[in-house]
C-alpha cells in the first residue's frame, strides 16, 4: 500500500514577538515539491520574519518547521541553516564580486572539479549565460546578475527555495521577462519554492498558491484566480487592484444602490454594507436624451452620472464619473482611448456577477 509524501516544507504554528508586538502571528501552511507559494503582504506585515525563521537566521518562538516530514527546527530541537537544504536568493543578488560567474554557481557546491563544472554549465546554459561564464559580475546587467544568482541558489539542488523580493531591483521593463523564465527554470527542477512579495501582480505571475497576510496573520489563501475572484474582504480586494464602493443598508435581505437592489441574504436588517466593484466591470452607454439603455438579468438597472475626469492610461483609459443617485464618485476603465469632455452624462451598468458584498465591519 502507497503512502503520499509529506509536504517538501511544511510550517506549523509559528510566532514570533519583538518588543512585545506579535509579528508572526500562529502561521501554518505546507508546500509540495514543484509548487510555488507566493506570501504575499505590505511591508510590516510580518512576511519576511516568516521567511527567515524557515531560513534559520531567526529563532520563532512557538512552532515547528519540517522538511520532507523531517523537524529542521522547534523551541527545542534546530538544525543550522547549511544542513537544512534551502536555499536563499534575496533582491541584492548578493553576488561575490571578485568570483567569476562560474566560481559564484559552483560557490555552494560539492563533489570532484568536473561534477561541479559540469553542474556549472548546465544551469547557466538553462539561464542563457554560457558566454558570460569566466565575466566577473561587474560586467553583467542587473537581469543577468538576476540569472546567475538564481542559478547558483538552484546549483546545490536544494529541496525548497526561499526567494525574498529577488526582482525588486530590476528595471521594470526586464521583470516579466525574467519572472517568466525563472518560474520555467524552478518548475523544471522540481524545487518547492516561497516567494516573498509586496507586489499583487508578481503573486498572481508566478505563483500556485497565494498566502495573502496582513498583521502577522494568514488572511486568505488560495489559487490566484480565486484569491483575485473571491476576496475575503474588502481590504483583501482592494489589495489587488481599485475598487469602487457601493455603501447601503440591508432592508429585507436587500440593500438599494445606485443599480437598483442586491440580494444580500444572511445579514441582519439595518447591517450596514459595503458592494465592490472593480473599475474594469462597469459598463458605459451613452445617453439618450435622458434615457439610458434597458435593464438586464446581468447588469441589473442601468445609473446615470456625469463624466468628471478622463485620462488615457496607456493601454486603457481611466474616467471618473459623479453619480446622480447619492454624488458618489465611480472609476471605470475602457480599453485603448476614451476620453468624454468632462459633464458629458452618461449611463454606467454593473456586472453582479462581478461584484462583492461585504458587511461594514469586515
Amino acid at each position: 500500500m502507497s503512502h503520499s509524501l509529506p509536504p517538501r516544507l511544511k510550517v506549523d504554528r509559528l510566532t514570533r514577538q519583538f518588543g512585545g508586538r506579535l509579528v508572526v502571528d500562529d502561521v501554518s501552511f505546507e508546500i509540495p515539491a514543484g509548487q510555488v507559494t507566493c506570501l504575499l503582504g505590505q511591508s510590516g506585515c510580518g512576511k519576511s520574519t516568516t521567511l527567515r525563521m524557515i531560513a534559520g537566521v531567526d529563532m520563532q518562538d512557538t512552532g515547528a518547521i519540517f522538511v520532507d516530514g523531517h523537524l529542521v527546527c522547534d523551541t527545542v530541537f534546530r538544525v543550522p541553516p547549511e544542513r537544512r537544504h534551502i536555499g536563499l536568493m534575496f533582491q541584492d543578488f548578493a553576488l561575490f564580486p571578485h568570483l567569476s560567474v562560474a566560481d559564484n554557481v559552483a560557490f555552494g557546491l560539492t563533489g570532484t572539479k568536473q561534477e561541479k563544472r559540469e553542474r556549472v554549465v548546465e544551469l547557466l546554459d538553462r539561464v542563457d549565460l554560457s558566454r558570460h561564464i569566466d565575466s566577473f559580475p561587474h560586467a553583467l546587467s542587473g537581469g543577468e546578475q538576476q540569472r546567475v544568482a538564481l542559478a547558483r541558489a538552484l546549483a546545490p539542488r536544494p529541496r525548497i527555495l526561499l526567494m525574498d523580493e529577488p526582482f525588486s531591483g530590476l528595471d521594470e521593463r526586464l521583470r516579466d521577462g525574467i519572472r517568466d523564465e525563472t518560474l520555467a527554470l524552478l518548475k523544471e527542477e522540481g524545487t518547492a519554492v516561497l516567494l516573498v512579495t509586496h507586489e499583487p501582480h508578481e503573486a498572481m505571475r508566478m505563483a500556485d498558491e497565494i498566502l495573502l497576510m496582513r498583521d502577522g496573520k494568514i488572511v486568505q489563501r488560495g489559487a490566484p484566480y480565486n484569491i483575485y475572484n473571491a476576496p475575503v474582504d474588502r481590504a483583501a480586494a482592494q489589495f489587488f487592484s481599485d475598487i469602487n464602493i457601493l455603501k447601503g443598508k440591508v432592508q429585507g435581505a436587500l440593500t438599494d444602490t445606485p443599480f437598483g437592489q442586491f440580494l444580500t441574504p444572511g445579514l441582519e436588517d439595518g447591517t450596514e454594507v459595503e458592494i465592490g466593484i472593480r473599475p474594469q466591470h462597469l459598463k458605459i452607454d451613452f445617453d439618450r436624451a435622458g434615457r439610458g439603455p434597458n435593464p438586464t438579468a446581468q447588469d441589473g438597472t442601468p445609473a446615470r452620472g456625469l463624466v468628471e475626469r478622463a485620462r488615457f492610461m496607456g493601454r486603457e483609459s481611466l474616467v471618473e464619473f459623479r453619480m446622480d443617485f447619492d454624488g458618489s464618485v465611480l472609476r471605470a476603465t475602457v480599453p485603448n482611448v476614451f476620453l468624454p469632455k468632462v459633464g458629458t452624462p452618461m449611463w454606467l451598468m454593473i456586472r453582479r456577477d462581478r461584484c462583492f458584498v461585504f458587511s461594514k465591519k469586515a
